[in-house]
């Protein structure tokens, strides 16, 4: 193992996969207990890093994996397992690489199916979008939108035969106007 010049502290291994000359992957042991907490993987050989994976509690099972899908050296998607239990609880995902998420997804129920989801439909870095699985089939069917940019959810749309074709949407009305609720 090597040091790679962190102090003594921290052991690495770098890995020449292909035999090419170049360095396919890196796993570094930054705690010392023998075990690969970070690994970082160059999977189309251009020098930079389209994968890594890091083990936050020390299990030996990575916690969290960000990966550059587009090859411009940012990170496009990143993976968390917030309880540790081996599964993907979130994805964070930058779709347009302008570092900016675009969407968010979430697996609240611990079933490593998504089950509600954050988007950012017009790119501002706010969540314009919700959308979730309602009735536990692994389908999101049901989306809310701000349409206009307010900050107030107005349309609410949903897939109930679970064809990915909303089937209708009805405006979420919060103002309540003159009506008989009215102090």
């Amino acid at each position: 193992m090597s040091d790679f010049g962190f102090d003594d502290d921290v052991a690495g291994v770098a890995y020449d996969g292909d035999g090419d000359g170049a360095t396919d992957a890196v796993a570094l042991d930054t705690d010392g207990d023998g075990y690969t907490d970070v690994a970082a993987y160059d999977a189309d050989g251009d020098g930079f890093a389209d994968a890594a994976l890091v083990d936050v509690d020390g299990d030996g099972v990575a916690d969290a994996g960000a990966y550059d899908l587009d090859g411009d050296g940012a990170a496009d998607a990143v993976e968390i397992d917030v309880d540790g239990d081996g599964f993907v609880d979130t994805v964070e995902v930058d779709s347009d690489g302008d570092g900016l998420v675009d969407a968010v997804l979430v697996d609240t129920d611990d079933d490593g199916a998504v089950d509600t989801g954050a988007l950012d439909l017009d790119g501002d870095g706010e969540a314009d979008a919700f959308t979730s699985d309602t009735d536990g089939d692994g389908v999101l069917e049901t989306i809310e939108v701000d349409t206009d940019g307010d900050g107030v959810l107005d349309t609410q749309a949903w897939d109930s035969d679970g064809d990915l074709d909303l089937d209708g949407s009805v405006p979420i009305s919060t103002d309540l106007g003159a009506g008989p609720f009215q102090a």
